[in-house]
């Protein structure tokens, strides 16, 4: 094993951890409408449903999606569905920021599935296994040791970011505008899955 491999390994985790997706995107709306723990929390929970999906494609699990297309196009179109919910409840978002409940945050769970359900975390494994790793599980299993502390605090400056916008941008109308655009970012990234 080479340490020249650890320094694009680490370039490969970051730009695909800290790129906008929906992820990212629901880890900034999750910090401009609830406290910084609760986004954490969803952070943990994605981080992890991340290295989870890595480690198994890395065993073969995406080899045998292509080989099952039907299971393929239906977790595609549960991706979408999840997407597509997640942009309504931003679009129909009030912007009032005092009536929220941090119960309502998403979660832990809500942040493991949704990349099981996120065509950009398939991708990233899929590519970053194939470039590095060669299917060595030696290689794969330090790919997701480097992954697991970069995609975390990549999408921790998210809700850090949307904590930052809800700290100065305390108007609802203006806020009611941000849910749109985000909820609106969420949908046109269903286009793209259903056009892949």
């Amino acid at each position: 094993m080479s340490i020249s491999l650890l320094l694009p390994m680490s370039a490969f985790a970051l730009a695909a951890s800290i790129s906008p997706g929906p992820v990212n995107l629901v880890c900034l709306s999750s910090g401009t409408h609830y406290p910084i723990a609760r986004g954490l929390v969803f952070v943990t929970g994605a981080t992890l449903g991340f290295i989870a999906l890595f480690l198994s494609v890395g065993a073969g699990l995406y080899s045998l999606l292509r080989h099952w297309p039907m299971l393929e196009i239906l977790l595609r179109w549960a991706g979408v569905a999840f997407l597509l919910y997640l942009s309504a409840k931003l679009a129909l978002d009030d912007g009032r920021l005092s009536h929220r409940a941090p119960a309502k945050a998403p979660g832990f769970w809500t942040g493991a599935v949704m990349q099981w359900l996120n065509p950009k975390a398939w991708l990233a494994c899929a590519s970053g296994i194939s470039a590095y790793t060669g299917a060595s599980a030696e290689l794969t299993l330090l790919f997701a040791a480097l992954y697991l502390p970069i995609c975390w605090l990549s999408l921790s400056c998210w809700v850090y970011a949307g904590a930052f916008l809800k700290r100065y941008v305390s108007n609802p109308t203006l806020l009611v505008v941000i849910n749109r655009v985000l909820a609106l970012l969420l949908a046109v990234s269903c286009l793209f899955i259903v056009l892949d």
